[in-house]
């Protein structure tokens, strides 16, 4: 995580191009080079907006070896928030630049009100994915800034047992799916319990309570940011909230480009409309 208040970039480099030049350099300059680079690409988001920048990005594109928590949002996250927040002039507003795979929606919503107890206005750009927990993150953001190329996700929690994740629309569906049919004939309790007993007496509960506190968050989020000048704030956050929420999507991962989230309501802009900031911004990324 870094931030900065406030280049030498002009024009956007490929992802090659960028390779290439690192790679042409002795290993001994590409550290330097990597930060200077990405230094100079939040210098220039800084100055096209006139905004104070903090990049939020994890590499787990590049690194799926590497513990999950290492890479996704969670509590420890917030003292580098507070590290970047240091001496900062708030009233400029803030873009974050945004870039995981998710995480603790309790690390989020720490994240976020921390965040918006220093300014007032915060735009969020996603140059690739904002996923899950991350979506969450840019659903309390009065503005999103999306390309083509980035997307959203469904917001639905994922409840980790035995060291993997399991949806907790699929938890609540399947004990509702046992109910009803051991309703209608008890004997086949006999075929659900193998099913049923590894999950446990409380994780319905959990499930249930999972899914309620994460939508509640977004919902309060949008309600009190980037609907708070719509004529009934509350009842779009609660439709917006329940889509991301919803179990419509089919999977957790799912692609919520810029033009769905446009037709849910959200305040979206086109990277690709400031060639300086799309420039900066994806040259970071």
């Amino acid at each position: 995580m870094r931030g900065v208040e406030t280049g030498r970039l002009q024009t956007m480099s490929s992802w090659a191009e960028l390779t290439d030049e690192l790679q042409k350099l002795p290993p001994d300059q590409r550290g330097p080079w990597i930060v200077d680079t990405a230094k100079a690409s939040l210098e220039q988001l800084a100055a096209q907006t006139n905004r104070n920048v903090i990049v939020y990005a994890s590499g787990y594109l590049q690194k799926p070896q590497v513990p999950g928590i290492f890479l996704s949002v969670n509590g420890e996250d917030l003292n580098g928030f507070m590290t970047s927040l240091y001496r900062m002039d708030c009233s400029r507003g803030l873009l974050l630049v945004l870039h995981t795979p998710g995480g603790s929606a309790e690390a989020a919503e720490s994240i976020v009100e921390y965040l918006r107890s220093k300014f007032d206005e915060i735009d969020v750009l996603i140059p690739a994915f904002a996923m899950s927990a991350g979506t969450m993150i840019s659903l309390s953001a009065d503005r999103l800034i999306m390309g083509r190329q980035s997307q959203l996700g469904p917001t639905d929690p994922q409840l980790i047992m035995n060291n993997a994740a399991f949806s907790a629309h699929s938890i609540v569906e399947q004990f509702d799916e046992a109910k009803a049919e051991i309703a209608k004939n008890p004997d086949l309790a006999r075929a659900w319990a193998p099913v049923l007993q590894p999950f446990g007496p409380a994780l319905l509960q959990n499930a249930r309570k999972a899914l309620s506190y994460g939508q509640t968050l977004v919902q309060r989020w949008l309600e009190r940011n980037m609907f708070k000048s719509h004529a009934d704030p509350a009842a779009d956050a609660r439709a917006v909230a329940t889509f991301f929420s919803g179990n419509s999507h089919g999977s957790h991962g799912r692609r919520i480009d810029r033009s769905e989230a446009r037709a849910q309501g959200l305040t979206v802009l086109d990277l690709e409309d400031d060639d300086v900031l799309q420039s900066a911004a994806l040259t970071l990324y």
